[in-house]
């Protein structure tokens, strides 16, 4: 019989590097050097396809998030702020889901976003958007993008601290 990590070893190594992250209190932050967002087209829970390049001239914040991360779940009520706070003025709030879709299902991670009141989309990450995004660096949740109106990476924050992103988007809003 396969011990849980050998039959899950991708599981276990993300919830190491989860842990990791919610022992390191600061986040770190800076410009991207405005490198130009790559561009992905996700399904959101409905099946629908989002793109990036759907909210060109809006300012996006992406999160690379798992449900069974504790930084990506304290960060989740002030992306919630966030989003109802700065709407108006031109933020997409775009939540990157890094489950696995065989443990769980579409149906569980809108049970998930109702329960902790998200007013953003959720969408299903693949290999191919954290690849885009993250490179040959480490892969690190919670993540967060924030691409400016003209869709290149000015910010990324890595961990969760609170009140970081609205400095950050107050820049850029």
């Amino acid at each position: 019989m396969l011990s849980t990590f050998q039959r899950y070893p991708h599981i276990f190594i993300a919830c190491i590097l989860g842990l990791g992250l919610l022992f390191t209190p600061a986040c770190r932050s800076g410009s991207e050097g405005g490198r130009a967002a790559p561009d992905f087209s996700l399904e959101d829970l409905s099946g629908e396809l989002v793109s990036l390049s759907d909210f060109r001239g809006k300012v996006v914040l992406v999160d690379f998030w798992a449900t069974w991360c504790p930084p990506c779940r304290q960060s989740i009520p002030e992306l919630v702020q966030l989003q109802k706070k700065y709407r108006e003025k031109g933020l997409v709030v775009l939540g990157i889901s890094l489950d696995d879709p065989q443990m769980i299902s579409s149906k569980s991670l809108q049970a998930f976003g109702e329960a902790f009141g998200i007013n953003y989309n959720i969408l299903r990450g693949n290999q191919k958007v954290v690849l885009d995004f993250f490179g040959k660096a480490e892969t690190a949740i919670p993540t967060m993008f924030v691409i400016n109106r003209e869709g290149f990476i000015v910010d990324k924050h890595v961990g969760f601290r609170p009140g970081s992103l609205e400095e950050s988007l107050k820049r850029h809003l």
